[in-house]
């Protein structure tokens, strides 16, 4: 259903489903790889970044409003416990939402959900944090 079924969108449709969901997240992964603001988080991933962008695209379908993919694949997601490993302060917190805002800013979307994922975004960027 959508707005034209007399629903509002949900932000999975907004973000363009799958696809944009998909675009969203290679992007986010381009940054990390490529910016120097990214160099430490990029540190505490992988080699290959196949699996964590797979990952993310999993749950961000789901948390947008989507299929629960992540959850059917890998259970309840326990973000902050899968990260605990990882030791995630301020400045791995900034980093992330660094990638996470130039992967906004060059996707296509209203502005308004625009403002609404950079506003959540930082919200669990700063959850997960543990030092």
């Amino acid at each position: 259903m959508s707005e034209a079924e007399g629903r509002p969108a949900s932000h999975f449709e907004l973000v363009g489903g799958e696809e944009g969901v998909r675009t969203l997240v290679d992007r986010f992964y381009d940054v990390m790889d490529e910016a120097e603001e990214a160099k430490g988080i990029r540190a505490m991933h992988a080699k290959s970044l196949e699996v964590s962008r797979e990952k993310l695209f999993l749950f961000l379908v789901g948390w947008m409003g989507g299929p629960p993919l992540y959850g059917q694949k890998y259970g309840h997601p326990m973000r902050r416990a899968r990260h605990l490993p990882f030791p995630i302060g301020e400045a791995e917190a900034e980093a992330w939402m660094f990638c996470m805002n130039q992967a906004i800013d060059d996707h296509e979307m209203p502005d308004d959900l625009r403002e609404y994922l950079r506003d959540r975004f930082t919200t669990v960027a700063a959850h997960m944090r543990n030092q």
